[in-house]
Formats: structure tokens, C-alpha cells, sequence
């Protein structure tokens, strides 16, 4: 069944150098998966106690919400995640079940 895992942690986070959202896709095309996409948030919380995320003016400060979206089958996401144990601040991991549409093409008459 083809399942839509969602990775959420902030701008901010690394691994090293380098930013953990970079590192999580390369990790994702390196174990194989279908497809994922980095999204960044407006704003966003992670928990009452947390501080909000946002953008502040002249960006100083700034550590805006992202979200790592990963489609796959349910087992090599599940795979996945527990290979992301060692990862520090991914704050919260969902998975849910999708379906997915082929969108068909179109002649363009030229």
C-alpha cells in the first residue's frame, strides 16, 4: 500500500555541516524511495512549551518550519525511519496511507 511519510523538524537543524533536511533526502534517494519533497512553513509550533517559528523582520533570528514529505510502499518507509534513529531533531514523524493518481497527458494540437 503506497504510504506518505511526513518528517517535521526546522530550518535550523543539522547534521554536522551540513542541513538535516539535505541530509534526510539524500538518505531517502540513497535507500531507494520513490520521491521526497522538502516544504518550508510560514510558521509553525512543535509543542505547547516550544517556541513558534517564524520570520522575523530582516530575517534575523529566523528558523522556519520544514517538512520532509517521502512516498513509498508502507515497509521500505518504515525501514527508513528506523534507520533515522540516530538523527537528532526530527520533531515529530507521521505516516498515512495515500492513493496515487496518474495524471494523464494531453495533446496539444501543434
Amino acid at each position: 500500500m503506497t504510504m506518505l511519510l511526513r518528517l517535521y523538524t526546522d530550518e535550523n537543524a543539522h547534521l554536522g555541516d551540513r542541513r538535516l533536511v539535505d541530509e534526510i533526502v539524500r538518505q531517502a534517494r540513497d535507500a531507494g524511495l520513490a520521491g521526497a519533497t522538502v516544504l518550508r512553513g510560514r510558521i509553525g509550533f512543535g509543542t505547547r512549551a516550544g517556541p513558534i517559528h517564524q520570520h522575523h523582520s530582516l530575517g534575523v533570528g529566523d528558523n522556519m518550519p520544514m517538512v520532509v514529505e517521502i512516498v513509498d510502499e508502507e515497509a521500505p518507509l518504515r525501514t527508513f525511519v528506523a534507520g533515522l534513529g540516530g538523527l537528532r531533531h526530527i520533531g515529530l514523524a507521521t505516516l498515512e496511507h495515500v492513493e496515487v493518481l496518474a495524471i494523464p497527458a494531453t495533446e496539444t494540437g501543434e
